[in-house]
């Protein structure tokens, strides 16, 4: 029984990660899902895998300037990449998601770092809007929409259906490392690094929804260069 029980939690976390809005539709606020940015639902290596993700927490996170536990980590994710609501700490909607990626992370030992987990980051370079509007046209528009409006084959990349402005993915530097990395999804074309600087600029400066609470990060200093707006005084 045990076994089973934890089989279908397990289960369901699963499913509420690959069809996060159909799942939980009053806590996801645009048209994305959590395996939109989790490429291979989280399986990828270098594609932001959930495999050895539940060994590492608690953790230090600069951005929050506390100790999170992996619940936070999740609802950081619900508040900003989905533009939606925070879920229940205690609730069985999180209890399935922690669940699955406890079972992801089975053998692997407590705060392992592992290889493949994240994806490879690029030194940073200056991007061009004309140059990365054109390489949007040549590259993108297949699968995210002349407007980046998303498709069936892709999410929206920017406007109200989109990731707001406090996502990790609204910076410049994490969007250029993850497309240069992985996109496009099918690798028809691979994308130099400056193209990816390039497209990643584009993007990144069209219309998206606000994140208010984006004022409280790194309440102790840290902010990244490319996190491109304002914090409280005394938090950067």
């Amino acid at each position: 029984m045990k076994d089973t029980v934890y089989r279908a939690s397990a289960l369901r976390g699963r499913a509420i990660l690959l069809a996060t809005r159909d799942s939980l539709p009053r806590n996801v606020g645009n048209s994305l899902r959590c395996a939109s940015c989790h490429l291979d639902g989280g399986l990828r290596r270098d594609g932001m895998p959930w495999v050895g993700s539940y060994v590492r927490f608690p953790q230090y996170r600069a951005r929050s300037g506390k100790v999170d536990l992996i619940e936070d980590r999740i609802n950081d994710c619900f508040r900003r990449s989905m533009n939606g609501r925070a879920l229940n700490p205690a609730g069985s909607d999180m209890r399935d998601i922690v669940t699955y990626f406890a079972f992801l992370s089975s053998g692997v030992p407590v705060g392992a770092e592992m290889e493949g987990q994240g994806f490879p980051r690029l030194q940073p370079l200056k991007g061009d809007l004309a140059r990365g509007a054109s390489v949007f046209a040549s590259t993108c528009v297949r699968c995210h929409g002349a407007k980046g409006q998303g498709t069936a084959l892709a999410p929206p990349l920017w406007g109200p259906s989109s990731y707001n402005v406090g996502a990790g993915m609204a910076r410049i530097n994490t969007a250029a490392s993850f497309i240069y990395a992985l996109m496009p999804i099918d690798r028809a074309q691979h994308l130099s690094a400056q193209q990816a600087f390039d497209v990643a600029t584009y993007i990144n400066t069209r219309g998206r929804p606000d994140f208010p609470a984006k004022v409280r990060d790194w309440p102790r200093g840290q902010k990244p260069v490319d996190a491109d707006y304002h914090v409280l005084p005394g938090h950067d």
